[in-house]
């Protein structure tokens, strides 16, 4: 006994596979909306742009290997350090806040001083760490 073969057919309708491309297409969309970047959104300069700033608006702070945050010789916690910035920035709002960081230091101290910076609205901020000496 033969049995009989069925050719496969594809899509002849079209109907079908327009909507099998419609769900497709909603399905993306759908995934594309959970991309969440999760870090921190600062605002960059633009490449070509050129800013000043001065020698008084500038506001240093350093973080040794402990985590601690100097300012002029003392060492300061983050209440102190947000009391401090805040103060600067009533008398000079356009003040730039640096930080340089010890290659040893703790990132989580690290990213609360940046947390901090952006709690704050510090238009100006750039952190860097910084070379050990032989």
């Amino acid at each position: 006994m033969r049995l009989k073969r069925r050719n496969r057919q594809g899509f002849t309708d079209s109907s079908a596979s327009s909507d099998v491309a419609f769900l497709l297409i909603i399905y993306f969309i759908v995934i594309a909306g959970f991309n969440i970047n999760k870090g921190f959104l600062m605002n960059l300069p633009a490449r070509d742009s050129t800013r000043f700033v001065l020698q008084k608006d500038l506001l240093r702070f350093y973080m040794d290997d402990s985590g601690s945050i100097i300012h002029d010789g003392s060492v300061l916690d983050i209440p102190e350090t947000e009391t401090l910035i805040q103060s600067a920035q009533r008398v000079n709002p356009n003040i730039a806040v640096i930080l340089s960081i010890d290659p040893r230091a703790a990132w989580q101290r690290v990213v609360s001083f940046v947390e901090l910076a952006q709690d704050l609205q510090i238009d100006s901020f750039s952190f860097s760490m910084r070379r050990e000496t032989p």
